[in-house]
């Protein structure tokens, strides 16, 4: 990866742990996005799972150069660490008025891991559109696990997002968030390109931490979204600490008192 990365603030991955996605917009350059055209209508070869970054994309190729660049490279070394390999990849193609959509799923499937995560890169290199079938997330969906499709039957779910962007958008999302291309109303193909990156670092204190003691951050972690219920939305701030314990490797870490109160197992005898 490249050595000239711009990394992520603490309130920021507090952004990513509440929501499941963190968006930068037009990050790529007007020229990549040019060439990406091109280079994703050919197809990119896929490669082996567990392929180190360098050795998946040579150096000097379109999706090297790509990850290189410095906001991608420092959201990414935030996120995944050093030296993360690659699941898999993907081009999506939605075509013109093809009439269809993607079920609403999640893709970890049975992928539990609570102190761990695989982040998908999805990058758009034209102008979205709403009528171009922008992916669809459901923001605080990724720490609520479901196996795959599921979730196909929800066909709209209160505070979803349907992405609509400008050239060169990046999203980063956790792997289990719920999500789902749109159907493509637009005469315009639409492309999407794609990358999983599986750490091989623990994921702790990865990212610029100088503010991680500001009040933001646990603003973030505590934020609600719209399609939770109201009882079981308690639960998916609980997961959230636990992740955020895992990501600062600070066991003490609470909102209100939440985990500390559901953990207190006192062992001392009263006789």
């Amino acid at each position: 990866m490249a050595t000239s990365e711009s990394l992520l603030t603490s309130v920021q991955m507090a952004h990513f742990v509440a929501h499941g996605s963190l968006r930068v917009d037009a990050v790529v350059p007007e020229e990549m996005n040019a060439e990406a055209l091109g280079v994703l209508a050919a197809g990119i070869p896929a490669v082996p799972y567990g392929t180190p970054v360098p050795q998946a994309y040579p150096e000097g190729s379109f999706a090297r150069r790509l990850v290189e660049l410095p906001v991608v490279a420092g959201a990414l070394r935030s996120l995944v660490g050093p030296e993360p390999t690659i699941d898999h990849h993907a081009v999506h193609i939605r075509e013109p008025r093809e009439g269809n959509a993607q079920p609403l799923h999640g893709d970890a499937i049975i992928d539990v891991r609570p102190d761990a995560f695989d982040v998908q890169l999805m990058y758009y290199p034209q102008d979205v559109t709403l009528d171009m079938g922008g992916t669809l997330s459901v923001p605080g969906s990724h720490l609520r696990r479901t196996n795959e499709t599921d979730t196909g039957r929800y066909q709209n779910l209160l505070g979803q997002t349907r992405l609509v962007c400008p050239a060169g958008t990046v999203v980063f999302l956790h792997h289990g968030i719920w999500h789902g291309g749109r159907r493509n109303d637009s005469d315009a193909v639409r492309y999407m390109f794609k990358i999983r990156f599986n750490p091989t670092v623990r994921q702790q204190l990865l990212w610029d931490t100088a503010d991680l003691d500001d009040p933001a951050v646990a603003e973030e972690l505590q934020r609600g979204f719209p399609w939770y219920e109201g009882a079981t939305a308690r639960l998916e701030i609980y997961n959230r600490i636990k992740l955020w314990r895992a990501l600062t490797g600070d066991e003490s870490f609470d909102l209100e008192y939440w985990m500390t109160r559901s953990s207190n197992r006192p062992q001392r005898s009263a006789v």
